[in-house]
């Protein structure tokens, strides 16, 4: 598939109201970097409003940034789905002021059920955690065309 199948809305599209539109992303700091049909990218600083009590990043930031990048991802062919399961393995604390990415892959798609995995490293490169996601895809356009350019 390419950006230029009549019924997939352009990326750039899509990548504009994510930015506009998340308010949950926006509000903990994660800026979208790649948008591609079944695949994203976000990074995130940890502040030091991410920390938890013993100085490390929380895993609930570490769980809200790929959860980010699966919810991107899994809505980038323009249509709504739904994360119906998730799952997260931390492999290695992140600290303030680290840059944080989250890369998210298809790993298959069928008509109603797609599967994601999700990559998060620090800037090291060193693995922080990886999630695994999948969604239920409903089938009704996530994007407004009256906004395309």
């Amino acid at each position: 598939m390419n950006d230029q199948t009549p019924d997939l809305p352009p990326l750039d599209l899509l990548k504009r109201q994510f930015k506009e539109n998340d308010g949950f992303m926006n509000a903990i700091g994660a800026e979208l970097v790649e948008i591609d049909r079944g695949s994203s990218k976000i990074q995130m600083q940890v502040r030091k409003e991410s920390l938890s009590f013993n100085g490390t990043c929380h895993g609930g930031a570490i769980f809200s940034l790929a959860d980010c990048a699966f919810g991107v991802a899994s809505n980038s062919y323009g249509t709504l789905s739904a994360g119906i399961d998730v799952h997260i393995v931390y492999t290695e604390a992140a600290r303030l002021g680290d840059l944080l990415t989250a890369t998210a892959r298809e790993v298959s798609r069928t008509r109603k059920i797609a599967v994601y995995d999700i990559k998060v490293q620090n800037d090291k490169g060193a693995l922080v955690a990886s999630f695994t996601g999948t969604v239920y895809i409903l089938g009704i356009p996530n994007y407004k065309a009256e906004t395309a350019e």
